[in-house]
């Protein structure tokens, strides 16, 4: 499985954020946040597609997880991959990633440990249209991590997810993306695409299967194993709770 760590621009992309941030305020005070407290948790975890869903307004979601992969006789380790997301208008929420801990992390320069970048942005929402739930997902990255780990920049990220429910018990989903992760001492523009079907097997297990390519302008990787770069193995889980900050009035 490939798993990227990438993020925003420089300075005037994090000031981009806090500026649409700061425009979305208002909106969130205008309107009756916690009518949908009791809505299912849509979480970005554990697949590499992101929920096209944004949590309900005024409520704050935690995401975590561990994971352990097998890569060229070394056994990695990558936690608590805590993301924070909070609801903050209808169709709009808010997004902090806690840097991870990664122990023998695969890096440019062999295996390292330590901590990666942490990471803001925000999820709006598009959908639905025509059945279809979108939304597009800007983040920045700051190089706040270890030496060996960070990427040493402001790295820009944006995502499309999507999702289409195909009959009952079944969801199809998908998601685009650019990155612009800094590497070395230029950046190397890289599109992923990831997509994949679900199945709820009872109200709460899913099973699903997934596949997602990463393309890079210098350099070629795939996951499932189906290149020396990918990982031999990945096995990790993940939970998720959610916390009503703002009742509705």
């Amino acid at each position: 499985m490939i798993r990227t760590r990438f993020g925003l621009v420089r300075y005037p992309c994090a000031l981009f954020l806090f500026a649409m941030a700061g425009s979305l305020a208002p909106r969130a005070r205008a309107q009756a946040c916690g009518a949908n407290a009791q809505s299912p948790i849509a979480t970005d975890r554990p697949q590499i597609t992101s929920s096209s869903i944004v949590v309900p307004c005024g409520s704050l979601q935690f995401e975590n997880g561990f994971q352990e992969t097998g890569n060229g006789g070394q056994r990695g380790f990558d936690f608590p991959e805590t993301s924070v997301r909070f609801g903050i208008a209808n169709k709009t929420e808010l997004r902090f990633g806690v840097p991870d801990y990664f122990q023998n992390d695969d890096t440019s320069s062999g295996f390292a440990s330590g901590f990666g970048d942490l990471s803001l942005g925000f999820k709006q929402q598009l959908g639905p249209t025509r059945g279809f739930d979108v939304s597009v997902i800007p983040s920045v990255s700051f190089p706040t991590g270890a030496h060996a780990i960070s990427s040493h920049g402001y790295d820009p990220t944006v995502q499309l997810p999507w999702s289409h429910s195909l009959k009952k018990n079944w969801t199809a989903a998908g998601m685009f993306s650019l990155m612009w992760p800094t590497e070395g001492a230029r950046r190397n523009l890289t599109g992923q695409a990831s997509v994949y079907f679900d199945r709820q097997l009872t109200a709460p297990w899913d099973a699903y299967v997934e596949y997602s390519g990463a393309f890079p302008q210098r350099g070629f990787h795939w996951n499932l194993g189906l290149s020396s770069a990918a990982p031999d193995h990945s096995i990790g889980f993940g939970y998720s709770f959610r916390l009503q900050a703002i009742r509705s009035r």
